[in-house]
């Protein structure tokens, strides 16, 4: 089992000042997950509780001069402190670029899985190494990592990443997260469960209720991708919850009750820089999804080589 590149200044870029905090705030601890042409960060998608978040990103995104093999088609996995590959990281760079300004051009950042016995052990243990070679000297840090995932682990797993690319058939796109943001910040202080409705016209109905208080929100006309329907003339001018329960009624929105905490810590998403964000409820209430969009810089056009989305799970079977 062999891995070792050299990570990209693009790739360091979206690592150091994007993803990684956005990845910290989802958990502590996620399996990254490298093949032949892609790696993935994933929280949760073998432990099935809490918040799933999957992050993706093509080989050539994040590396170059790429190197792996393994028994398992050249796939390798492990578990990984997110907090410490990011302070390796950072620090990392700190060093390249220090090494830079004395004029060195052999400032490029190696990263490698290796064996290593740590002091005091009597058996070698697994490390994500971090290796910056200047003129003179080289800079070597170890990210401590869980042994590698067997062959029936991995598979496991991408079964577990093959049902969390499922979207769900209806998508309504919410340009600005800094307004759910806001909104859900105030209701963090009302109570614990949300009611999420996604409607086929484009609306997305938030309500979070308690014995003494209902607050909500409604965003109408979003985009949506996905399966759509016309709202009907009759309900234009009724009340935002008679909309959505009357939508439900007749087959063209979904409701699900997902933790507040989930849905704000979702929102932490946003330290990746997305450019919006598109939620929709999986068939039979199954989870709330929220994917995040990313153009190629200075243009509307996704950028299909570095993907987020999240699954929240689902506290009422919904409706």
């Amino acid at each position: 089992m062999k891995f070792k590149a050299f990570l990209t200044e693009n790739g360091v870029n979206l690592l150091e000042k994007r993803f990684l905090p956005a990845l910290d705030k989802m958990g502590k601890v996620c399996h990254l997950f490298l093949s032949r042409e892609k790696a993935y960060f994933l929280h949760n998608l073998l432990s099935g509780e809490g918040i799933q978040c999957v992050a993706l990103f093509h080989r050539e995104t994040l590396f170059d001069d790429y190197r792996i093999s393994s028994q398992n088609e050249d796939c390798i996995a492990f578990a990984i402190d997110i907090s410490l590959l990011q302070r390796a990281v950072r620090s990392s760079v700190s060093i390249c670029s220090e090494i830079g300004a004395a004029g060195s051009t052999a400032n490029r950042l190696q990263i490698k899985l290796v064996k290593k016995l740590p002091p005091n052990c009597t058996q070698a243990m697994p490390f994500l190494t971090f290796e910056t070679k200047g003129y003179k000297s080289a800079v070597i840090q170890d990210v401590p990592i869980s042994k590698p995932l067997s062959r029936a682990q991995v598979l496991e797993l991408q079964t577990a990443l093959d049902m969390a690319q499922d979207l769900p058939p209806t998508l309504v796109q919410v340009p600005d997260l800094n307004q759910l943001q806001n909104f859900v910040d105030r209701m963090k202080h009302v109570g614990d469960l949300l009611n999420v409705s996604i409607c086929k016209y484009g609306d997305l109905h938030l309500q979070i209720s308690t014995t003494l208080i209902t607050l909500g929100a409604e965003f109408r006309k979003l985009l949506v991708i996905g399966e759509k329907a016309v709202a009907p003339s009759e309900d234009r001018n009724l009340s935002a919850q008679t909309r959505s329960e009357r939508a439900i009624s007749r087959g063209d929105a979904q409701s699900v009750q997902v933790s507040v905490k989930h849905f704000s810590k979702s929102l932490q998403c946003h330290l990746a820089k997305p450019d919006c964000a598109f939620y929709g409820i999986a068939p039979q209430g199954a989870c709330l999804t929220v994917i995040f969009q990313f153009f190629i810089p200075g243009t509307r056009q996704t950028d299909k080589s570095i993907s987020l989305h999240c699954r929240l799970p689902v506290l009422d079977p919904g409706t």
